[in-house]
């Protein structure tokens, strides 16, 4: 449980840091970002490339990079 909330945090740091909006959002933000992007990305890239506590790290990424631009969209932050 600890680790999947780890490598969500960092799954959604680097999210944020790859759309560029993700700098205000905060340590738990990049946490629940990581974790739904993980399921997003997953649902619509598949379950390619290395794995890492049940999450497939690319489309996990790809997923967080559409959580955070879409969330700093409404939310106006930039």
């Amino acid at each position: 449980m600890i680790w999947t909330l780890i490598v969500g945090a960092v799954i959604g740091a680097i999210g944020g840091s790859l759309s560029g909006r993700g700098k205000q959002m905060g340590c738990l933000f990049n946490i629940i970002a990581g974790l739904a992007g993980s399921y997003i990305g997953q649902a619509i890239f598949g379950h390619w490339g290395p794995h890492l506590a049940g999450m497939a790290l690319v489309p996990s990424i790809l997923g967080a990079v559409v959580v955070v631009a879409v969330v700093s969209f409404f939310t106006g932050r930039r």
